[in-house]
């Protein structure tokens, strides 16, 4: 274990988990340790085991803190809260080893919604995907962050009168923290992360939500992030996210083959007329994925029936779908 005590207590801590993360690490550390703050920033590194170049790299700035811990300690929860016990900033500002900031302003923007109201305790930031990243998942995220509000303003969620259905409490619950930040006291002795196998991110979020408390999207606190992954790895990783949610209570109905089938004609011909108008794309490339993406569409939707179909209890069909648990084998 290597620990650098911090010389006095920082505005904000930005916590980067690692494991094998060396692709996109060091653009991160060197971004991060750019960023135009007022208030000293602390940057601490949680490692869970790399056996990649990830702590040759994390040592090569001296001002980065290192903490390792064994691969089989890891949580996402339990992980993020050992960031908030370990941090020294009023805020703590959490990366995956995979986003990148898109700005020297992205600490800035990401803790700026904070000083618009006390009940504001957590923050989350825009992901921009990467330019080699697939359609289907490039344009999913670009809509879903669309619908958080604009880039040039700030938006606040919070449970009132008007939400009375399961389904819009869950909307405005969505959290994610690939990018974000939550002020560490409310961490430490309010709200932690609950210690659950997947999608600690959304229910952190629904608990802060119907404790009473806000969240902000900010959109201009971007980072540069999306999977790369290969498309068998692309229906582990829908089979992870769902049967996540299925565990800490969200309600998922059991998916048709009509469903199925439905929903995959319909992505298919989406994706192909957004190929088709896309203008990041040269002829080649828009040939290309013309082919290629109506196979991440039936990945997609025969991972997610499966998934809903799974049985909760079922540690082997779990174990067997999971892309989480394939990448530890």
């Amino acid at each position: 274990m290597t620990d650098q005590n911090p010389a006095a207590a920082t505005r904000a801590t930005v916590a980067i988990l690692t494991y094998n993360g060396e692709v996109y690490l060091e653009r991160i550390l060197t971004e991060v340790l750019g960023q135009e703050l007022d208030g000293a920033v602390e940057v601490l590194v949680i490692d869970s085991g790399s056996t990649d170049s990830t702590l040759d790299i994390v040592r090569r700035f001296p001002s980065v803190r290192l903490h390792e811990i064994p691969n089989s300690e890891f949580g996402h929860g339990k992980t993020r809260n050992l960031a908030a016990q370990l941090a020294t900033g009023e805020f703590v500002a959490y990366l995956t080893h995979d986003a990148i900031p898109a700005s020297r302003q992205w600490l800035r923007e990401l803790l700026e919604p904070f000083r618009l109201d006390e009940r504001i305790v957590a923050v989350m930031g825009k992901q921009i995907p990467r330019a080699g990243c697939f359609p289907l998942l490039k344009y999913e995220i670009r809509g879903v962050f669309a619908g958080f509000g604009p880039d040039w303003g700030t938006s606040v969620f919070y449970k009132d009168e008007f939400v009375q259905s399961e389904g819009v409490l869950n909307a405005i619950s969505f959290y994610s923290d690939v990018n974000s930040a939550a002020r560490r006291d409310f961490l430490l002795n309010t709200i932690p992360y609950r210690d659950v196998r997947y999608a600690e991110d959304q229910l952190f979020g629904k608990d802060l939500i119907e404790a009473g408390y806000r969240k902000a999207y900010a959109g201009r606190a971007a980072v540069e992030h999306s999977n790369d992954l290969t498309l068998a790895e692309y229906g582990k990783r829908i089979f992870d996210e769902t049967i996540g949610l299925r565990q800490i209570g969200f309600p998922i109905p059991p998916m048709t083959g009509r469903a199925q089938l439905r929903l995959t004609v319909r992505g298919i011909g989406g994706d192909t007329l957004r190929i088709l108008r896309d203008p990041e794309f040269s002829w080649k490339r828009r040939l290309f994925w013309l082919a290629m993406n109506p196979r991440y569409q039936v990945r997609k939707w025969t991972s997610y029936r499966a998934s809903t179909l799974t049985d909760l209890s079922d540690q082997a069909a779990l174990d067997s779908g999971s892309l989480e648990n394939s990448r530890k084998i």
